[in-house]
């Protein structure tokens, strides 16, 4: 593992993202907000597109999780789901590329191990699970992703009623316990005490996004 991402450890991750519907959406902006979160501490950028990535990689010198969200009308998969993401990234060099690993088939009803077999005859490199449960944690890391994230923990029809921070992060602990491969901490964890705690659990990082880098929503908490 490079010296870059062995950086990561124990470290924070900032998600730099900003959607086309989004009032920050802006490869020059994610490169400056990518910037502002290196100045701030952070050790890491999680980033959407390969504009986004391309932009950041002018301003910074981190090492980059690097995702295309796109959706396709016949999957519910949308973080990285197809060849034609992966083709993108690779074209940008991040230093982890990162996709949806849950239950969930990708379009043309494609299942994970299928794309992970794909994926793995053209990119060598290192690979990070976004699941929901413990159940598609320890998947993936059968299957081989170097990474093992809880990224969409919440946001799936299998987790809806999961919350990452229950019960002292159980799901995280279960996962940790278990797996071979680092765990990256990310979703929902929305304060310095929570980003601190998955650590002492034995998180490899800890990855927060729009607490620190969408305005919107944290004004919103306010108003």
């Amino acid at each position: 593992m490079n010296e870059k991402i062995e950086s990561l450890k124990g470290k924070l991750i900032v998600s730099c993202q900003a959607l086309p519907h989004e009032p920050l959406h802006s490869a020059f902006i994610m490169g400056r907000m990518a910037l502002a979160a290196k100045e701030g501490g952070a050790y890491g950028i999680r980033a959407n597109t390969k504009e986004d990535i391309a932009e950041i990689q002018t301003q910074v010198d981190l090492p980059v999780i690097g995702i295309v969200k796109r959706d396709y009308e016949d999957s519910k998969v949308y973080i990285t789901p197809t060849m034609k993401e992966i083709n993108e990234l690779m074209e940008v060099k991040p230093e982890i590329i990162a996709l949806d690993a849950t239950g969930d088939l990708r379009p043309g009803g494609r299942t994970l191990d299928e794309f992970y077999r794909e994926i793995r005859k053209s990119y060598p490199g290192q690979l990070m699970a976004d699941c929901s449960t413990v159940e598609e944690a320890l998947h993936a890391d059968q299957l081989g992703f170097d990474f093992i994230g809880t990224t969409l923990v919440g946001y799936t029809d299998q987790s809806r009623n999961l919350k990452i921070e229950s019960n002292d992060f159980e799901i995280i602990r279960r996962i940790v316990a278990t797996v071979k491969h680092r765990v990256i901490a990310e979703g929902n964890i929305n304060t310095p005490e929570k980003a601190k705690r998955v650590i002492e659990l034995g998180a490899f990082s800890v990855v927060v996004g729009s607490i620190i880098t969408r305005p919107q929503l944290i004004t919103k908490s306010f108003a």
